[in-house]
């Protein structure tokens, strides 16, 4: 005789493994350098850099000039630049299609957003490139709005901030894109006459024809840790020297020991470092308007 009597039913078990598992995606992400968990959330409030190794993860243009510029107010310059076709250029795909699709998955117009905006007080014009809009290459279109960001600058009197992220000059537009290098070049020793600041900020990765020409020719040259900055990458060189690079070849500590870079700031320090240059280095006794 039993001493107990269920009355109600008993509560089925669940015995699905889907039904079973604890849903975190979309949740955590997962660290590329010391594979921590981390919460997207936070990763969000630490402008994606690792809380625990200090990695840094790839940043959105927009979201680098929504940090740089006060509050976050700045207005939107040359959204209408965007890449035309000089040549018809086709490998697999049609140029054309390139772009749209470049376009669709990046959100954006072209490789490079730009804004006029202050920054700790100051007039400034910021570039920011983006490496999910065809890596970042730098076409006609590119070389367009950083040489109208720089013209700007000169005839207003404000400071020139450019974010590089680019796997170098676009090769579907040919020597148009090339042209590019000296184009922009040419603008910044204007910069320069007018005694006005440029400050470089090197992300991963900055290389080809964008290292060759603007990105290294700052008045002062930031680089976020452990970004690949260079001409070729390090298997191109390996192959053509035969020899085994240095450790840590091309990224920025390295290039900081050996002159190349004025100093490697981490991300979340990276405005109040900007800041600190532009005070010293814009002159108080001219007003912006």
């Amino acid at each position: 005789m039993a001493w107990f009597k269920r009355n109600n039913p008993k509560i089925e078990e669940q015995t699905s493994d889907e039904e079973r598992r604890v849903k975190t995606e979309g949740i955590f992400v997962k660290c590329l350098e010391c594979d921590n968990a981390l919460y997207k959330r936070e990763l969000k409030e630490s402008l994606q850099v690792c809380t625990h190794c200090g990695y840094h993860f790839r940043f959105g243009a927009r979201t680098r000039l929504d940090v740089l510029f006060d509050e976050g107010d700045y207005e939107k310059l040359d959204e209408e630049v965007m890449s035309a076709d000089p040549l018809e250029f086709v490998d697999t795909k049609p140029y054309k299609e390139r772009i749209e699709m470049a376009k669709e998955a990046s959100g954006l117009p072209e490789a490079i957003v730009s804004g006029k905006g202050k920054v700790g007080g100051h007039l400034v014009y910021a570039g920011a490139m983006d490496m999910t809009f065809i890596g970042g290459s730098m076409g006609s279109a590119v070389g367009e709005k950083i040489t109208r960001l720089i013209e700007r600058a000169i005839e207003t009197r404000g400071a020139v901030v450019i974010f590089a992220a680019s796997g170098g000059a676009r090769m579907q537009e040919g020597t148009y894109s090339l042209m590019q290098m000296a184009k922009i070049s040419a603008a910044l020793a204007q910069l320069h006459q007018a005694r006005l600041p440029f400050i470089s900020v090197l992300t991963d990765p900055t290389t080809g024809g964008v290292t060759a020409s603007f990105a290294m020719l700052g008045d002062v040259i930031v680089a976020e840790p452990k970004a690949l900055i260079g001409f070729a990458g390090p298997r191109v060189i390996e192959q053509t020297i035969r020899e085994k690079l240095p450790k840590g070849f091309q990224r920025s500590e390295f290039l900081l020991e050996h002159g190349m870079v004025d100093m490697v700031v981490d991300r979340r320090e990276m405005r109040q470092t900007i800041i600190r240059l532009l005070n010293f280095m814009m002159n108080p006794d001219v007003k912006n308007d």
